[in-house]
């Protein structure tokens, strides 16, 4: 199993959850973060460090949110989506984008 990024990170990337994960799985797009599910051991430190609440265990995803678990495995072969192994600054507006809902439309692959 892996653990999964969904809706509420698009605009917002927060990156408090990379600072704890000790394998460097996610990678960070122009307005989006994802796991990658082959580098993720499932260790679940992100879950509670991510301050948008959109980090589950795959076993877990809310059904409105299951496109997600296959959008993560699709972007980790982009070349828009690299590796992010420290914290940084999330987006300027990303606590106004914050529990926006049906943000897929503005995810920037």
């Amino acid at each position: 199993m892996t653990h999964v990024v969904t809706e509420n990170c698009i605009k917002c990337k927060y990156t408090d959850c990379v600072d704890v994960c000790p394998v460097d799985c996610f990678k960070e797009g122009p307005n989006f973060l994802i796991i990658d599910p082959d580098e993720c051991i499932d260790c679940a430190v992100c879950v509670p460090e991510c301050p948008a609440e959109a980090i589950f265990a795959e076993e877990d995803v809310p059904a409105d949110q299951q496109q997600f678990i296959q959008i993560n495995a699709e972007l980790c072969e982009s070349k828009n989506y690299k590796t992010l192994t420290k914290k940084k600054a999330s987006l300027p507006d990303a606590d106004d984008w914050n529990g926006t809902p049906d943000k897929l439309q503005y995810l920037e692959r």
